[in-house]
């Protein structure tokens, strides 16, 4: 009834109808295609014959788990210009089911329940302050009779918490912050003591109390019934540069954390910070599993997770101790963890105050949220793992942006070369994996390459396999024990969400969300080829399935013609006030990410269409608020100049582009 499958968040089906010896005959049982070409990362649940998910904008569907029919759908109708708050794609991860209800969170900060039968709303409560930048893209986790719910921003500028809700009514039980009251004082909630003692004394200066200091609850949870413990994964500090957001000094709970409560009251047991001072959005907002482990002849209650930082850590889930934790991925900031203080050994060039510093991995992580799996069956946990490099410079003079990201990094450094063996060298830098790592030996027994990085979490079966899509647009089961491919299913769309396994009237089922997106395609864009953005599918399989979808209707947009087009912008300044304010979401060097390709906009013919968006806020309902207050209209100018001056990059590349490789 939850997207990790059990409280332990193992995401291991039980089921063993599909095995290694009968996936190659594994077809489509049917399909859903969405009205939306944006990121899917929902996970499906499957209650009572009924399939859940979400998609992008925070709508609802529900379907006849055996036949597809759509039994209903509810779309909390989300404000466009909230778009403009959501760090990577408006997207949702998925719902919680109890007791005759569906739970969901929605972008803009609303907790809602749904009838489970019908799809009407029961309830809604905002958890959020709406005049701030918060948004909402993690699934809500449901533990005795409360349905915990955080949020995210923190690379806007907000203070990160936790709240769980009354199942049945929606009123607020508690709330715990995970960074200190920038006013100093208390907030009647369980986090005060735990933030007087402990907390509040690891954060110094003035800027984060500006920006709130990060430290959202973006993603991961798990519990543990026997100890009543739930276990919450911490995110970045705002701005990134620890510099700047506390002059260098103090870890900055509970930043970049690992965080144990008692789910009745909030109240504060125990954590673990992965990552000290955090200065590189080294988030501990990824999956967490709880498993038993079998460490030196000892069955031991561990909890398990691999952060962005590219360790992997076991943990004692009854006391936070370090067990072990080892790096599962190449890594330039850190050389390793101290058994004893449980600290990261730091580069101390990592920091990058005096210089440059070109880090593996860089902000996506060394794994982002993408689901990891635990199997029971070999002992193996399946990561979904990546190298995406990131040059991180020191912002000497940082002011805070209330429109936009607030890092203390330069975003420039992110910008792509034109020099084409700069860039073939580049991209040879970014990869995908799935990793089975031994949490026990605590090292890799085999690994599947991708092409490219941002592929999809995974789910593992009794079966012997485990399921994974991927950014090229295939759906992939692998033998659990070895990694070998067993089957695949060309998707055409590329894949980040993980799956989920049923079984429905003696029937097994693999259900998949179908559509690339999130942080991801900022920088994979350009590796992918410009990959074209696809409607969205939900795509369900079973042995014999006979199903067929449609091939996508994939548009082909034509090159701008730029002939007598004029500019009195100048393109080097709109290179730096690009990449300051637009790439995060247009890509870097104008490239096209979760948002379109500009280079090929109809807007950058002229001066006032340019300006009517960038300036007047005529596309906000899409989401592309009006940047006035942080552009001047010549800014404006200068960044149509800049991608005009791109687009003629790219179609004299293309003009001399071999006919064969066109």
């Amino acid at each position: 009834m939850a997207v990790g499958h059990t409280y332990d968040e193992q995401r291991y089906s039980p089921l063993t109808k599909i095995d290694t010896k009968n996936v190659g005959q594994l077809g489509l049982a049917w399909f859903h295609q969405f009205d939306t070409d944006r990121g899917q990362e929902a996970t499906p649940v499957e209650v009572d014959g009924v399939l859940y998910v979400t998609t992008a904008w925070s709508k609802v569907f529900a379907f006849d788990a055996k036949t597809g029919e759509q039994k209903w759908a509810f779309d909390p109708k989300v404000d466009g210009t909230k778009g403009f708050d959501a760090c990577c794609d408006v997207v949702n991860r998925g719902v919680a089911v109890w007791k005759g209800k569906v739970y969901f969170g929605a972008l803009d900060g609303r907790l809602i329940a749904l009838d489970a039968a019908t799809g009407k709303q029961v309830w809604s409560v905002q958890t959020t302050d709406p005049a701030k930048p918060y948004t909402i893209t993690g699934a809500p986790r449901i533990i005795k009779d409360k349905v915990l719910i955080g949020n995210g921003g923190a690379e806007y500028g907000v203070r990160g918490y936790v709240s769980a809700y009354d199942t049945a009514t929606g009123k607020m039980v508690w709330r715990f912050y995970t960074a200190p009251n920038p006013e100093g004082q208390p907030d009647g909630a369980p986090s005060d003591k735990i933030m007087a003692e402990k907390a509040a004394g690891t954060w110094y200066g003035d800027v984060w109390k500006q920006t709130g200091g990060g430290a959202t609850v973006w993603d991961s949870m798990a519990y543990d019934p026997d100890l009543d413990i739930v276990y919450l994964g911490v995110g970045n500090g705002t701005p990134w540069n620890h510099l700047k957001r506390s002059d260098g000094k103090g870890d900055n709970l509970f930043v970049s954390s690992i965080l144990a409560l008692k789910p009745d009251t909030g109240e504060y047991v125990w954590h673990y910070q992965t990552t000290p001072g955090e200065s590189w959005d080294y988030t501990a907002t990824q999956h967490i599993i709880l498993a038993d482990l079998t460490l030196n002849g000892k069955v031991q209650k561990v909890l398990m997770q691999a952060p962005k930082n590219g360790f992997f850590y076991v943990l004692d889930r009854a006391t936070g101790k370090l067990i072990s934790a080892k790096g599962f991925v190449p890594q330039t900031w850190a050389t390793g963890v101290d058994p004893v203080t449980g600290r990261p050994v730091e580069n101390p060039a990592a920091r990058y105050k005096d210089a440059p510093s070109l880090q593996l991995p860089g902000p996506l992580g060394a794994h982002n949220w993408h689901p990891m799996s635990y199997s029971q069956q070999t002992g193996l946990v399946y990561i979904p793992a990546q190298a995406s490099p990131f040059a991180y410079t020191n912002i000497k003079d940082f002011k805070y942006n209330p429109k936009g990201w607030n890092v203390g990094t330069n975003l420039l450094a992110n910008a792509l070369p034109d020099d084409k063996a700069t860039l073939a060298a580049m991209k040879s830098m970014f990869k995908g994996q799935l990793i089975a790592w031994d949490p026990v030996a605590q090292k890799a027994r085999w690994t599947v390459e991708h092409p490219f990085f941002w592929n999809a979490g995974v789910v593992s079966t009794a079966g012997g396999l485990v399921f994974q899509g991927n950014a090229e647009g295939q759906f992939v089961a692998y033998d659990a024990a070895n990694g070998t491919k067993l089957w695949s299913y060309k998707t055409t769309n590329g894949v980040v969400a993980a799956p989920a396994v049923y079984e429905l009237d003696g029937e097994q089922y693999v259900a998949v969300m179908v559509g690339y997106g999130g942080g991801g395609p900022v920088s994979a864009s350009v590796l992918l080829g410009n990959q074209p953005r696809l409607p969205g599918r939900l795509m369900v399989f079973k042995l014999g399935g006979k199903a067929t979808a449609p091939a996508y209707d994939i548009p082909v947009v034509p090159a701008l013609d730029l002939t007598g087009v004029t500019t009195t912008g100048d393109a080097k300044a709109g290179f730096a006030r690009f990449h300051e304010n637009c790439q995060v979401c247009h890509g870097p060097n104008a490239s096209g990410a979760y948002l379109p390709d500009l280079k090929k906009s109809q807007m950058i013919l002229t001066a006032d269409n340019f300006k009517s968006v960038v300036i007047d806020g005529v596309r906000k309902a899409n989401g592309m608020v009006s940047f006035a207050g942080t552009l001047t209209p010549k800014d404006a100018e200068d960044i149509r100049a800049y991608i005009i001056s791109e687009a003629k990059k790219t179609q004299v590349a293309a003009a001399a582009m071999p006919a064969a490789a066109k």
